[in-house]
């Protein structure tokens, strides 16, 4: 199986701004070398903080940028198994977070996150 990387919202939204400040040496070389993934449920969070203000630009806009100039794939793999995959991640109660690991899960892959909680808890986890 290829090995490839999920990246998780706030990861997708600190590229978009440019803020490799923000990322540790190894995310970088991650970024720069792996295949990029992503669950469709990140596009959906994404909506969800441009609903809310948090981020001022629209998920469109921060995908079409990331796809053109990182080469992003929005995985396509069968909603029912990624959801049986996120069944048990009861260490959070963010529905999002679960989805996203679930997705990463299900075939072992990684996820590129600075997010803690799913570091401590998903071991495939790297930040």
């Amino acid at each position: 199986m290829e090995t490839v990387i999920y990246l998780d919202t706030h990861v997708l939204v600190w590229l978009y701004e440019k803020r490799l400040d923000l990322f540790t040496s190894r995310a970088k070389g991650l970024i720069d070398t792996e295949p990029l993934f992503l669950s469709p449920i990140v596009i959906r969070e994404m909506d969800y903080l441009h609903e809310s203000k948090r981020i001022l630009v629209s998920s469109r806009r921060i995908l079409s940028y990331l796809q053109k100039k990182l080469g992003l794939t929005i995985c396509d793999k069968p909603f029912p198994e990624i959801i049986n995959s996120a069944r048990g991640l009861s260490w959070t109660r963010d529905p999002f977070d679960r989805v996203i690991v679930g997705h990463a899960r299900l075939h072992e892959n990684r996820l590129l996150t600075k997010d803690e909680q799913i570091r401590k808890h998903y071991r495939h986890a790297v930040w």
